[in-house]
């Protein structure tokens, strides 16, 4: 059964990774491009580097408590990534034709949100090795 504290905490990481994924979408990499919804694409990179990261940090790497793995990876990472966004931004191209720029957007993100995860694990791997 779910205890009030994992709640508590899944819901704190929460508010802050809905506030950075509003900071992001509201930054400048906005009118980067017309229609190319960069925003999403950086938080869905970033985020899977940091769930890589974080995955291999958390749980092989540090002694941290279950409640602050609950508030890092699924409160601030699940509010941070945006996938349900990023779906709907795909139907939005679909829907004005904009077919080449939709797989452009579905291939890569998927592509490099998956190198992300990748290097994350490397990089806290490697933070862990002797020297």
């Amino acid at each position: 059964m779910e205890t009030l504290s994992n709640i508590f905490w899944v819901a704190i990481g929460g508010a802050v990774g809905a506030v950075l994924r509003h900071l992001i979408n509201v930054s400048p990499l906005s009118s980067v491009f017309e229609k190319f919804p960069l925003p999403t694409f950086v938080i869905n990179v970033v985020g899977s580097f940091a769930i890589g990261f974080l995955l291999i940090a958390l749980t092989d790497k540090l002694t941290v408590s279950h409640q602050l793995r609950m508030m890092l990876v699924v409160g601030l990472l699940g509010a941070f990534t945006t996938f349900s966004t990023f779906e709907l931004e795909i139907f939005g191209l679909l829907r004005e034709r904009m077919f080449l720029l939709a797989g452009l957007y579905l291939v890569s993100s998927v592509v490099v949100g998956f190198v992300g995860l990748v290097a994350g694990v490397a990089l806290a791997r490697q933070l862990s090795e002797p020297h």
